[in-house]
């Protein structure tokens, strides 16, 4: 069987449904990249910026712990690098456990491997190339940092299953997706404390949030094929799930930020997160998944809102 993807099955370009219209892959990247790229979710950059900003939020609040370092340069560009790579090959994992999945789901049929644009093969040694990639950049950190590093690829390898047995997958992704958090304080600080320990808990609640609202795209494809998720289990009660989890999530933003000794600059900015997401709980419409995915989508905004109050406390 060759590895490589055949280009007779990408007759109309590959296009993955949910791609938006301007994405860099499809506009300015050779064809025969794109396979790899879509795989990779690159034309989604999304997913990219919801792995980034909790380590983002890592560096930024221990600089309000300790105070900033020139060395936190670094820890931002190379968790940006990393992020992208590891995401990559997150994608690249998940999407090979559930191409049989993927080809029941109108949403989800054209993405690389159900359409043919990338075989089975292919996919598991350009996943192994990204991470490998990763790791590069992860032992750019110190050692306590590589070890927990690490230790995230159990939660990356579980969470494409979780489906399967829980109607909380949305956890698993939560807890592989801010696992960042606790690294990125560790890359900073050298150690554990507190702080990262609730700022963790508030992505997962985060995570929660924005997943049950792109899990709606697929409720009626997920309950044919038999996968679980927070939106088939919370149905018509998502919305009073939704202001929980913003709730949790301000509960938990609060204590990361009292424990770190935070100032007023860094509440502000988790007031306009928390403003953003309670946003999304009032004006979503779980019956319509092009909304949805507008709202999922927004919620880079939501996070940067965090990351610049953080920031500023640091430096006001």
């Amino acid at each position: 069987m060759s590895w490589a993807p055949d280009s007779s099955a990408d007759p109309a370009g590959g296009r993955v449904q949910d791609s938006t219209d301007l994405n860099w892959v499809d506009r300015f990247c050779p064809p025969w990249s794109r396979p790899w790229l879509r795989l990779s979710r690159a034309d989604r950059p999304i997913g990219t910026w919801l792995l980034l900003i909790p380590c983002w939020w890592a560096i930024a609040l221990g600089g309000v712990y300790q105070g900033w370092a020139w060395s936190d340069l670094w820890l931002y560009v190379g968790c940006a690098i990393g992020a992208f790579l590891m995401r990559g090959a997150g994608c690249t994992w998940n999407d090979f456990t559930d191409r049989d999945f993927d080809a029941q789901v109108d949403r989800t049929q054209s993405r690389p491997l159900p359409s043919g644009q990338v075989t089975p093969k292919g996919a598991l040694i350009w996943m192994c190339i990204q991470a490998i990639l990763a790791f590069g950049i992860l032992l750019t950190f110190n050692t306590t940092a590589i070890i927990w590093g690490i230790a995230s690829l159990a939660l990356v390898c579980i969470y494409p299953f979780a489906k399967r047995f829980t109607w909380w997958p949305q956890v698993f992704l939560g807890l592989a997706f801010n696992w960042g958090a606790l690294l990125l304080w560790i890359a900073k600080t050298g150690s554990i404390s507190l702080p990262p320990v609730y700022l963790y808990l508030m992505g997962i609640a985060w995570t929660l949030h924005y997943d049950t609202i792109y899990a709606h795209q697929d409720r009626e494809d997920d309950a044919l094929v038999g996968v679980k998720s927070t939106a088939r289990l919370f149905g018509a009660e998502t919305r009073k799930m939704l202001w929980l989890f913003t709730g949790l999530a301000g509960i938990l933003g609060l204590m990361a930020i009292v424990t770190a000794g935070g100032g007023l600059i860094a509440l502000l900015g988790l007031a306009a997160f928390l403003i953003h997401l309670s946003w999304q709980a009032a004006v979503v419409d779980i019956d319509d998944p092009d909304h949805c995915l507008r709202l999922f989508r927004s919620n880079n905004v939501a996070g940067l809102f965090l990351l610049i109050g953080l920031v500023l406390d640091v430096w006001i």
